[in-house]
């Protein structure tokens, strides 16, 4: 079966699929994007994901290419189309097709793009297998709570972590201190059972897994705080994660060849795994 992508209010063939190129988004990365968790062939959590690409798109100024109630419709129907029951679904919007310069013309008509892929659905056991991480600087923008398509330094951070034989990268300041994964926010646990995750500012993205996690974290009676904590810091803790819409809740069980804990999910992963798979199940 062909894969069916949406673009500008026609669905197409994946290989007919094409924007212009004077596209703002190909030449200036000038738009956003939004990536959602299918599970059973429904969309976990859509409606905080339209919240954050409202916010997004806000903060750059650029107009909605449809009106709010119709994404859900459009989404669905990418997914049906698709016969997708598992997996992911991506739209990007971008501020549209203009004549190349930096600034643009006032009332340009958004692009918007969506499309899906297939995974096999997680398990405990599948979600568990930890990963190894190194750490790279952090040289991104001061708007990083911005979903935008501007993702060069996380590409190059990816790579490296690629060279180096491991499964992503954590960014780190200049204060050494862990700001988020390439595509994740980041995650420990500290000695005394403290789960930990920097605090949502202008310098990481706000994860709507992430928002999950907290819930489910305090509902657990899980002792929660949000603050900054240091590369050191993390190589010294006891567990640590990563969470993403794709990733769901992803161990780390090395930070730069150091193992964390046994080297393995430790109980509080293993119990957010666990919460966190049941509310895909349930949240609908």
């Amino acid at each position: 079966m062909p894969r069916i992508v949406y673009v500008n209010g026609r669905y197409l063939p994946h290989r007919y699929a094409s924007v212009h190129i004077e596209d703002r988004g190909f030449q200036f990365a000038d738009g956003v994007y939004e990536v959602i968790a299918i599970t059973n062939g429904k969309l976990v959590d859509i409606e905080p994901h339209l919240d954050r690409l409202n916010r997004s798109m806000g903060e750059l100024n650029i107009d909605l290419p449809v009106p709010r109630r119709a994404f859900g419709f459009i989404l669905r129907e990418v997914i049906r189309r698709n016969r997708v029951t598992n997996g992911s679904i991506y739209l990007q919007i971008t501020r549209g097709v203009a004549a190349r310069d930096f600034t643009y013309p006032e009332g340009l008509r958004p692009s918007l793009v969506i499309y899906t892929k297939s995974t096999k659905k997680a398990s405990i056991e599948t979600a568990s297998q930890g990963h190894a991480v190194v750490s790279q600087p952090d040289i991104r923008w001061a708007r990083c709570d911005i979903k935008t398509i501007s993702l060069l330094p996380s590409v190059l951070a990816k790579r490296a972590a690629t060279e180096e034989g491991v499964a992503d990268a954590w960014f780190v300041n200049e204060e050494s201190i862990v700001t988020e994964g390439t595509s994740s926010n980041a995650w420990i646990v500290t000695t005394t059972k403290e789960l930990i995750t920097r605090q949502t500012d202008n310098f990481i993205l706000s994860g709507i897994t992430r928002q999950t996690i907290l819930k489910l974290a305090s509902d657990a009676g899980l002792t929660i705080t949000e603050r900054p904590f240091s590369l050191k810091e993390a190589m010294q803790a006891t567990e640590a994660f990563t969470s993403s819409s794709t990733a769901l809740v992803k161990p780390v069980i090395k930070i730069n060849g150091v193992q964390i804990g046994d080297g393995q999910a430790g109980r509080v992963t293993r119990q957010l795994i666990e919460h966190y798979l049941n509310y895909m199940d349930n949240s609908f």
